[in-house]
């Protein structure tokens, strides 16, 4: 009775950007009690929230993350991935604390984060919130002082010399001069290490209780590993798999979800003023040709990678008004969203990753706006229902500095979301007066006039329409402007 009373409540809320202003509006319900433990409810998939475990707290531990568990479901997070937390390889290690990504025992914890019994604490704390948690899994590269490296040195790929070679960032690539010197290649011609690898990742299934992993690089094994070790793994129960990858044969490979790579790269231009609506539509153009029915793509503006090697929140987005609006359309266009440790304090500096440099977390200046938006994710049935292709409706406009899109999801849920993708006012479908990076989220309402389609470009150079900054503006009360 409740979710149906707030469906139809739904077509008079104020839109999300007013939420600064109209503090005398009704406030959106809370979602409703968690489920029990094991169950892929849609729920799970409001968000996924990224732990940087070292940087996260100035302990850089398990328990410091636990203490902050309930502030993250509070955000409306419904699963929790972890870095990974195996001991780091000390051999060729690189700066003071080494990689993550170099692993030197498969099965067990880094011992400067904490102990396997805080682990479990971790994860059964988070579980028993609502959240379910997922392993972060290194499957393509060990350290070089990893046992496999003298008890197995027949599983890791050698040079023309013959020797243990070192990873190289992208094998596909003949002209690539990138390595990863501090791990290892592993060799997947050898079947004794699949069933190796697959006994490691049960270890953190069966002993620790993890949902799922995150698996690094996985376009870098064989798709047939990955299709034998989801049957095995989901022996243990229910699995969530994402894949760090964007082939969408990884959705064939037993993978529920990949990374969305081309999403972030047209949110970040747009946020540059590179880039307007048709960058949107082109993404989900491709998406739609290439991709399978069903598959999950992770909506993102920022991770570890971006964040440390490309650059911070301010470095990409330049202001928080930009980076909100462009969170609004990875929270609502298909997907699963992702929030990244610190960016509900919108980061100003990248965090080093080989050191210790714990997030500057200030007063968390985003969190109101990420939990008010991550609300509407988990308890609107249009947000909730379609992850991937289905009730997906792009609105005209002859505005390309505006995007406007409806959902739809079960028993007759619609939503509309209109986004102003500039540091300009701006007016879309000819009615709704938006602020710079200004958004609008509520019942969908008909243009004011027709408007010609925006068509993905062709070879021509012929552009859209200028975008128009109206006069005066002066909306009506029931859609009011976002700041």
């Amino acid at each position: 009775m409740l979710r149906r009373r707030f469906l139809q409540a739904a077509a008079v809320t104020a839109p999300l950007g007013s939420w600064a202003q109209a503090q005398t509006q009704a406030q959106l319900p809370a979602p409703a009690a968690a489920p029990a433990p094991n169950t892929l409810d849609p729920r799970h998939f409001s968000a996924l929230y990224e732990v940087n475990i070292r940087q996260h707290s100035a302990q850089g531990s398990f328990n410091a993350v636990t203490a902050d568990l309930p502030r993250i479901r509070a955000l409306g997070v419904g699963m929790l991935w972890l870095m990974p937390l195996q001991p780091i390889g000390a051999l060729r290690r690189k700066g003071t604390l080494g990689s993550y990504y170099s692993i030197r025992d498969y099965t067990s914890v880094n011992p400067e984060f904490g102990t396997l019994d805080e682990l479990k604490r971790l994860v059964s704390t988070a579980q028993g919130l609502g959240m379910k948690v997922i392993l972060d899994w290194v499957a393509n590269h060990t350290a070089w002082d990893h046992a496999w490296v003298t008890e197995h040195p027949d599983w890791y790929r050698r040079n023309e010399a013959g020797e243990i070679q070192a990873v190289k960032a992208n094998p596909n690539d003949p002209n690539d001069t990138e390595h990863w010197e501090d791990v290892a290649q592993l060799d997947y011609s050898r079947h004794e290490l699949w069933v190796a690898m697959m006994e490691a990742m049960r270890f953190w299934r069966r002993e620790v209780g993890m949902d799922g992993f995150r698996c690094d690089v996985a376009s870098f094994l064989p798709n047939r590993f990955w299709e034998l070790a989801r049957q095995v793994l989901e022996q243990d129960g229910p699995l969530f798999m994402l894949a760090e990858a964007d082939a969408p044969e990884m959705h064939r490979a037993g993978f529920d979800a990949t990374y969305d790579w081309k999403l972030q790269q047209a949110l970040q231009k747009i946020a540059q003023g590179q880039a307007d609506a048709q960058a949107l539509l082109d993404w989900w153009i491709d998406r739609v040709k290439r991709y399978p029915v069903g598959s999950i793509g992770l909506n993102f503006i920022t991770n570890h990678d971006i964040n440390s090697w490309h650059g911070s929140d301010e470095d990409l987005y330049r202001t928080p008004q930009a980076a909100q609006a462009m969170a609004v359309l990875a929270a609502t266009l298909p997907g699963l969203p992702l929030l990244y440790s610190g960016q509900e304090s919108f980061s100003r500096k990248r965090l080093a990753f080989f050191e210790k440099d714990p997030i500057e977390w200030g007063a968390r200046s985003q969190a109101d706006f990420y939990t008010r938006l991550l609300k509407w994710r988990s308890t609107h049935a249009a947000l909730q229902a379609p992850l991937a292709f289905d009730g997906l409706e792009w609105v005209p406009d002859q505005n390309t500095n505006v995007i406007t899109f409806k959902r739809r999801g079960p028993r007759g849920a619609r939503l509309q979301v209109t986004v102003n993708l500039s540091a300009q006012p701006q007016k879309a479908l000819g009615r709704i007066q938006l602020s710079p990076w200004g958004w609008q989220i509520g019942a969908p309402t008909a243009p004011a006039k027709a408007t010609t389609p925006v068509k993905p470009r062709s070879n021509s150079t012929k552009r859209p329409g200028k975008p128009t900054t109206p006069k005066n503006p002066k909306p009506k009360s029931s859609v009011a402007p976002k700041r």
